[in-house]
């Protein structure tokens, strides 16, 4: 029986990994990734904009 308890966890986070891989792959595109895109391109404009306005207030 100790095989079992030694098994046991590596065989429920493989269990779990794979449920998450297959989670990320499911998400990945569709009707969302039009506006997931969007903000990711907003939140870098943001970021390139307070790096240029840094740079400009340094200069």
């Amino acid at each position: 029986m100790d095989y079992v308890s030694a098994l046991l966890p590596p065989v429920v986070m493989a269990v779990f990994f794979v449920g998450v891989i297959r989670v990320i792959v499911k998400t990945q595109g569709g009707a969302n990734k039009a506006k997931e895109d969007a903000v990711v391109d907003a939140a870098l404009a943001r970021v390139e904009g307070a790096r240029q306005a840094s740079a400009r207030g340094d200069g």
